[in-house]
């Protein structure tokens, strides 16, 4: 029986063999080529560069993209480092617009209280709203001026537009100032330009109500509200509001005091009274007495010359 020869010829191991051969022959022949010194071979050598060195120039493109692209990735790394120190720079620099922002805006009121025209017979100390000590059933606020001050209680407090409220609560160096929207709170006023008379009470809301108005048809939205004076807590003619009219019809006032920025208070100090001594010229001129008459000596002159004489009557 004959045996089966299942072994095939290897042709691919064959076709490597041979072309590893050339391509050997071929790099010897090109270092023999150029290490050979000679005039024609180098112009052989030239001549083979400028015909296959071009043909490779699509080898050096990707090169080339991938170099540009390091390039661009340095470039971007740099970018983001300077866009972190500009964002941290404008933090920075909003921090300090801020700062300029609430420095501005204190100086503005300072400037408002400034502009306040008040009776020259009132004096003033201004104070600097430390804390908001209100809550959902109190409208107040803490200052840093108390007794020491010449702070009483009752003093109106006033702001670069109109009234706050008053004084409720007084210590050496700190008050309380209780704020016109306060449940608490009742102010007289007067409604101009007509006149009419009317309390002001806060119902913890910012519009406080118009109550007891005793000219109510004569009133108009708009028209201003100022203090009265009467009961003599608060002096006369403050700035309070304007009057508006809700839609269910109720008059209210429209606070001209700005409690959302309230910083800097006006606290107003009434000069004492002065207290009457004495009946003034009102009731009409003192007679001044008659002198006494002179001393006798004794059984000298008659009785009708040491007895006064009767001042003559006016009819």
């Amino acid at each position: 029986m004959a045996l089966r020869n299942d072994a095939s010829p290897d042709y691919l191991g064959a076709l490597r063999r041979i072309l590893i051969g050339i391509l050997a022959v071929l790099m010897l022949g090109l270092f023999l080529l150029w290490r050979i010194d000679n005039a024609r071979v180098e112009q052989f050598r030239a001549s083979l560069v400028d015909t296959f060195v071009p043909s490779f120039d699509w080898t050096l493109r990707p090169i080339a993209a991938a170099g540009r692209m390091i390039s661009d990735l340095r470039s971007y790394a740099r970018v983001h480092e300077q866009n972190e120190e500009l964002r941290r720079e404008l933090r920075r620099m909003q921090a300090w617009r801020e700062v300029a922002l609430r420095l501005e805006q204190e100086n503005a009121r300072l400037l408002a209280l400034n502009r306040v025209r008040l009776n020259p017979r009132l004096s003033f100390v201004t104070a600097e709203v430390m804390a908001d000590a209100g809550s959902p059933f109190r409208r107040s606020v803490t200052i840093n001026v108390g007794a020491a001050d010449g702070v009483a209680d009752g003093a109106a407090a006033v702001d670069g537009l109109g009234l706050v409220g008053r004084v409720a609560g007084v210590a050496d160096r700190s008050a309380r100032v209780l704020l016109l929207s306060d449940s608490s709170s009742r102010v007289p006023v007067t409604i101009l330009p007509s006149g009419a008379r009317a309390i002001l009470s806060g119902d913890m809301t910012a519009a406080p109500v118009l109550e007891f108005l005793d000219q109510a048809d004569e009133i108009r939205p708009g028209d201003r509200v100022v203090t009265s004076g009467d009961g003599g807590l608060f002096p006369a003619d403050v700035l309070v509001g304007q009057v508006t009219v809700t839609p269910d019809g109720r008059q209210r006032v429209r606070l001209a005091a700005d409690y959302t920025g309230l910083a800097f208070v006006r606290l107003l100090r009434r000069a004492p009274a002065p207290l009457v001594t004495g009946p003034g010229d009102l009731i009409g001129p003192r007679v001044p007495d008659p002198p006494a008459p002179a001393p006798t000596p004794e059984g000298t002159g008659s009785a009708a010359e040491a007895a006064p004489v009767p001042a003559e009557t006016v009819p």
